[in-house]
């Protein structure tokens, strides 16, 4: 068996740390070698804080799938990035579309971030590494492992569907916030993808893998599990998912589950 989980609104609290009953059994979990891996949209810039409360760093898959990470070697094991080709189309799309839209990018593996000037920073900053610039070419100019979009305050569900309307074909589109931020990955990149890539390198089936989610970014790796639990917290789409619903990140609903199942 290995356990995926994802990290914000799932495996932590909403003042983004992990308790210290969900410290315990992810120790539990690792003393009778069964493997954990986060699976998180954030990019890697966004680990530190994450692994400072871990006793053992874990592997992770980051930026929705696009990059797979090994914390102990600080060694990025797989990306896959939107090409610069890939972005200007994407940026194009959505000048037609949402002439409005602004935008951000995770470059470097999602060791940095650059933003137009427009772009409205919120707990970017918090993490460093982060760069403005005043064209938007200047964001198309290499690789990136995520693009994000925002265009003012929006139904973040609308929106994403809105994004991914306008992308398709050439992007995947996702949220995994309740303010309008749109993530978007290369074509056919998602959680599922890079959690399939993790664990065939493991060799371990879809079938013997357990999932946490609780956000639309989180639907396809859910999908892909063998069993998909949602916290309570969850937005309705991972719930109509899901095979079964635990109790809310605030109620260390992951930990609650993996107790049950650890010997």
């Amino acid at each position: 068996m290995l356990i995926a989980t994802d990290l914000d609104g799932t495996l932590l609290r909403a003042d983004k740390t992990i308790s210290a009953r969900t410290s315990a059994v992810l120790e539990r979990a690792a003393a009778a070698d069964l493997p954990v891996v986060l699976v998180t949209g954030r990019p890697i810039r966004w680990l530190r804080m994450v692994y400072q409360q871990l006793a053992t760093p874990l592997p992770a898959v980051c930026a929705n799938g696009a990059v797979v990470y090994d914390p102990a070697r600080d060694q990025v094991l797989r990306a896959d990035p939107l090409a610069p080709e890939g972005l200007a189309e994407i940026a194009r799309r959505l000048a037609e579309e949402v002439p409005e839209a602004v935008l951000a990018v995770e470059v470097m593996d999602g060791r940095e971030m650059r933003h137009h000037i427009d772009y409205p920073m919120r707990w970017d900053t918090e993490h460093g590494g982060v760069e403005a610039v005043q064209a938007v070419a200047e964001l198309l100019t290499q690789p990136a492992v995520k693009l994000l979009v925002r265009a003012g305050e929006r139904d973040p569900d609308e929106f994403s569907a809105l994004v991914g309307k306008t992308l398709a074909g050439v992007a995947e589109a996702t949220h995994s916030s309740t303010s309008g931020l749109v993530e978007v990955s290369a074509s056919g990149v998602t959680k599922a993808a890079g959690l399939a890539w993790y664990c065939d390198r493991l060799g371990v089936p879809a079938a013997s893998v357990t999932a946490f989610g609780d956000m639309p970014n989180d639907v396809p790796m859910l999908a892909w599990a063998g069993r998909a639990v949602a916290v309570g917290n969850a937005h309705p789409a991972v719930k109509e998912v899901a095979d079964e619903v635990v109790a809310s990140n605030e109620d260390d609903g992951v930990a609650a589950y993996l107790e049950s199942v650890l010997p």
